[in-house]
């Protein structure tokens, strides 16, 4: 049986809210293996993104090197939980000749096009786009902002490839020019190359359903004719002070201190105490 959990975007430590679906996930393989699976857990490090430029840029350092320190410090501080290892923790960094090849196969399929050195998948060539998250085509929004509106053939269109920008010191070579793939094409890359098509379980946090499940479960099926997942599975949000923690929002509670704090038995006792798909609340 096979799982895949999208895993930490490392440019910064992980908060508690990180770990919740790390905890969910390595005790839902223990659940399986006792009654009888044979499991393969897969969750990635996430370290070619936009964040991961931008924190580098602020700190005065390069992304590799900060990409490299967080996910030191991300294994360091969820070993701390005493659950093991996932089986296998790709990073996207080492998958980017296999997301060329998938996205190569969309612009074949005539699901994806380029121009001016980025690809974008286009939304409306696959019709069942939407069953995820069951959302109304015409209410979506990407998340993208402004950033390749002007290229886009339709604002629903996502970022597959995109072209290297001033200030971004890491790039790769590719048939649309230097430059990195987008976030959503690295988890389908990854999961495919170490689980094939099909497996059996999808996971991560109930706020990547979309845009970030859907365009994964899209771009797959649209490439390959099979999906990507067989199941959804989706943990619910860690919050703290009545809304989702989350460094954007800055209402974070850091794993290693909350570690320090409290110790890792009653942060495993917590993240038990909640249904795995409901918000769970954290304060003293």
């Amino acid at each position: 049986m096979g799982i895949y959990v999208c895993g930490p975007t490392v440019y910064g430590r992980i908060h508690v809210g990180n770990a919740r679906p790390y905890v969910v996930f390595s005790l839902l393989k223990r659940f399986l293996i006792n009654v009888g699976y044979d499991v393969m857990l897969v969750t990635n490090i996430t370290d070619v993104n936009d964040k991961i430029y931008a924190a580098a840029l602020q700190a005065g350092v390069p992304s590799e090197r900060l990409a490299r320190e967080m996910t030191d410090y991300y294994i360091a501080d969820t070993d701390r939980l005493g659950l093991g290892r996932p089986d296998r923790e790709p990073r996207a960094s080492a998958t980017i000749e296999e997301m060329i090849d998938l996205i190569e196969g969309l612009i074949e399929g005539g699901h994806a096009y380029a121009v001016s050195g980025d690809v974008y998948f286009h939304v409306r060539s696959y019709p069942k786009y939407g069953e995820l998250s069951h959302r109304d085509i015409e209410d979506m929004d990407q998340g993208e902002g402004v950033e390749g509106a002007d290229r886009k053939r339709d604002p629903l269109d996502f970022a597959l490839w995109k072209a290297q920008k001033p200030g971004e010191d890491t790039a790769w070579d590719s048939p649309w020019g230097r430059g990195r793939p987008g976030w959503h094409i690295e988890c389908s890359a990854m999961a495919e190359q170490l689980l094939g098509l099909d497996f059996e379980i999808h996971g991560g946090g109930s706020d990547l359903v979309f845009p970030h499940h859907e365009n994964e479960a899209a771009q797959t099926f649209a490439a390959h004719g099979v999906p990507l997942s067989r199941l959804w599975v989706h943990n619910g949000m860690v919050r703290l002070h009545e809304e989702k923690m989350a460094k954007s929002l800055g209402n974070i509670f850091l794993l290693h201190k909350a570690l320090d704090a409290y110790g890792r038995d009653a942060l495993i006792m917590y993240f038990c105490g909640g249904h795995y798909r409901q918000p769970v609340e954290f304060n003293e």
